[in-house]
This record gives C-alpha cells, structure tokens and sequence, in this order.
C-alpha cells in the first residue's frame, strides 16, 4: 500500500477550503503529466458534476464524456445533455443481456464477483466463501466478511459484476484509447470498500497501466460535495431536487445517489424507502419494468429482491 487509512482521515478530516486547493493541484498534475489530452468521464450525477465544473475552471477545453446506458434517471440524462462540450456514448450491450450472460449486480460487486467464481469452481472464490486461505488455515476476517452471503449460493438467478464494466467502463476505455485521452473520475473514498483500497494503493493519481486514471475528489466526504454545490450554485440533476443546509452539513431534498436506477448493488443497506420503492412514485413506469418478470418482457428484480431480503413494496402511507 502506498498510503495508510490514517492518511486518507487525516485528509478526510481537512477543512474543505484546504480539499478544494489539493484537488485544483491533483487537476492541474494529470493535465500537465498527459499535456492536456484528458477528458472527464461524466455519469451526470452530483460528484461528477462538481468535478467537472472543477476541472473547467481550470481548463474550459476538457470534453465531458458520458455513457448512455439507458439505466440513468431521466433526470439525468437530460442534466447531462444540457452539459456544454458533451460526448455521448453508448453500451454495446443493453441490460437485460448483461444480467442474462453475467448475472444479477446484488450487494456489492465484490460479493457478486465472488458468488459466480464460486459457481465456477475458481479457488479465489472457494476460499473466500469458505474463509480459509491457501494452506487451508482459517482466515476470520474473511469469514465473517463473507459468511453471511453464503445462502446466495442457493439463488434461483445469476449474479456477477460484469454488468458497471460492460455499460460504462468499456465504452470509456474505447474512447480514451481512440482518442488517447486519460480521464478524471468522481469516485470517493467513503463509498465503498473497493474505491478505499484502491486510493490506498495508488492514492489519487495513478499514471501508469491500463487503469490510468485520476480522482482528484477520493478524499472528500458526501457533505464536501454538497457543500460545493451550494457555495458555488451549481445546477445538477432535478432528481436530487435542490441542495439544503441540514442540522449537520447538507442534503438533498430529492435523491441522495442516482447511479443506474435498476441496480441492486448496496440497496440492501439503504433504510426505506429505498431506491427501489421510491421509484413507485417518482417512476412509476420504470418502477413497473424492473420489477416485472423477465418472461412478461421486464428485469425480474422482483424475485432476486424477494431472495435477498429487500423490499419492494411501496411503504404505506400513515392515517
């Protein structure tokens, strides 16, 4: 590992002036390190949309580039559309042939990888499932990271994580190879363990390989990017309806996270209603299609969330 987790708090911990000058300086080194040939790869959602709006103070030039994967709020789609200097691309694959040839996106795309290489006998996944390691010693950390999904083992469906690299990941690595362009990301830190390691091991710049790339906002929080949107009156997507102060920081009148509307990764965390049940009433159509069976022509979400434990239902509403 290149850097610690005590690292990554302290940044995490700095005044948000002080984040704000480390990410122009993280900006300004890919620039100058890939002489301007870079692009921001723009999902249309709110960190994406800070960070592109950081980069453009800088360098007005920089393309957006965003991926069409038809799961994206409506919302969304058309925020990024309104978006000056936008390429669009699009998937080779749709999603229900994805989630036919790689399976269900369910918990997290770690417990998905590691639920179809179990299936296929792959000995990484056997181990982690099993939380032993290689000598056939226990690992505890591992067992009790992965015990509690064993019962997916047992699904009536496929899972895997093919689905985040077949509609987004693969369009962008075309363009950045066609174009010989190196890109910025909006990932943070905070939102996954996968994003954490990966800052761990190369921080926010990684300038050689073939995952190359820069994320120059990992160490802000969530309230670091809306406390951006409200100083600087940046417009994003109506499905966040607007950006308020709160008893602790800011938030969201709308949605917190858009992300693909049909995915279930890290849905089971969220307290209801959850994404799935608000889109009951923000989307009813779309609420309709995912949940209807596949043989009736929709995603079939309805079984794998009844099989996980997630609920569905829109809440009732109170008397």
């Amino acid at each position: 590992m290149a850097f610690t987790r005590d690292d990554l708090k302290y940044l995490q911990a700095l005044p948000w002036e002080v984040k704000v000058g480390k990410t122009q300086a993280k900006i300004l080194e890919w620039y100058a390190r890939n002489e301007g040939k870079v692009f921001v790869s723009f999902s249309g959602g709110k960190d994406s949309t800070v960070l592109l709006h950081m980069v453009r103070q800088l360098f007005p030039e920089v393309p957006a580039v965003f991926v069409n994967t038809g799961l994206e709020y409506p919302e969304v789609v058309e925020h990024a559309r309104n978006t000056e200097n936008l390429v669009e691309l699009r998937p080779s694959m749709n999603f229900r042939a994805v989630i036919e040839k790689y399976g269900y996106p369910v918990i997290s795309k770690d417990v998905a990888k590691t639920i179809a290489g179990h299936k296929r006998n792959a000995l990484w996944a056997i181990e982690r499932m099993t939380g032993t390691k290689r000598d056939g010693t226990h690992f505890k950390f591992r067992d009790s990271l992965y015990k509690r999904w064993r019962f997916l083992l047992d699904a009536p469906f496929e899972m895997g994580d093919g689905c985040c690299y077949i509609m987004k990941e693969a369009p962008l690595r075309k363009y950045g190879k066609e174009s010989g362009r190196k890109p910025y990301v909006g990932t943070l830190a905070i939102e996954s363990r996968r994003r954490t390691d990966a800052w761990l091991k190369t921080g926010c710049n990684l300038f050689n390989g073939r995952k190359a790339r820069s994320a120059p906002l990992s160490f802000w929080t969530e309230d670091d990017i809306l406390r951006y949107i409200d100083y600087y009156q940046i417009p994003i997507a109506k499905v966040y309806g607007e950006v308020v102060k709160a008893k602790k920081g800011y938030k969201t009148t709308g949605a917190e996270r858009t992300g693909c509307m049909f995915c279930l990764f890290g849905c089971h965390l969220e307290k209801e209603p959850n994404r799935i049940q608000r889109m009951a009433a923000t989307h009813p159509k779309q609420y309709e299609y995912c949940l209807r069976d596949c043989e009736d022509g929709g995603l079939g979400l309805r079984r794998v969330m009844d099989f996980v434990g997630i609920p569905h239902e829109p809440p009732k509403e109170k008397p």
